[in-house]
């Protein structure tokens, strides 16, 4: 008797020496976050800097604490980041006006200025990396890799690498 239970027929085979999507995906993503690295160097930032930037000033009155489980990392490393970022004069932590037990990261006016250069180096980023598509081929894009990053349960905006993220000597110095 034959099975009811139905299997997945393979789709036609990749062409000799060509990949799937998510080999294509994970190559390129590779490609993407070392070349957006080498663009933040010259601010003397690590992607790790930017994405805290940005949520930093997204976000007002957010705590470490909060930052950090947001980001999904490990407290100490967080401490690190801001540490650097506080030695470079773009954040501060102040005193809650709401819970003096509570300290706020804030943006200096520094950290406001290069946070507008970082988004000039993501704008210039991604019409390098994405030059090859039209404008509706990038908007398509976009929404379907939203779309997958959905469906795997990504926090939005978040990149997940905070979660493994280890102490690396970054061009700060630190």
């Amino acid at each position: 008797m034959k099975s009811t239970s139905r299997k997945e027929k393979p789709g036609p085979p990749a062409p000799r020496g060509s990949f799937g999507a998510a080999f294509l995906l994970a190559q390129l993503g590779s490609h993407a976050a070392r070349s957006f690295a080498e663009r933040l160097a010259r601010l003397r930032l690590i992607p790790a800097h930017s994405g805290i930037l940005y949520l930093v000033d997204a976000t007002p009155g957010l705590t470490q604490q909060a930052l950090a489980n947001r980001l999904g990392m490990v407290p100490s490393r967080l401490v690190a980041l801001l540490d650097e970022l506080e030695a470079l004069g773009l954040t501060q932590r102040r005193v809650s006006a709401g819970d003096r037990r509570r300290h706020e990261l804030v943006l200096t006016e520094k950290g406001k200025k290069t946070l507008t250069a970082i988004g000039d180096v993501s704008r210039e980023h991604q019409r390098a990396l994405l030059a090859a598509l039209t404008d509706q081929d990038r908007e398509h894009l976009a929404t379907l890799l939203q779309r997958i990053a959905d469906q795997q349960g990504l926090i939005r905006n978040v990149h997940p690498g905070y979660k493994t993220l280890r102490p690396a000597r970054s061009p700060t110095g630190s």
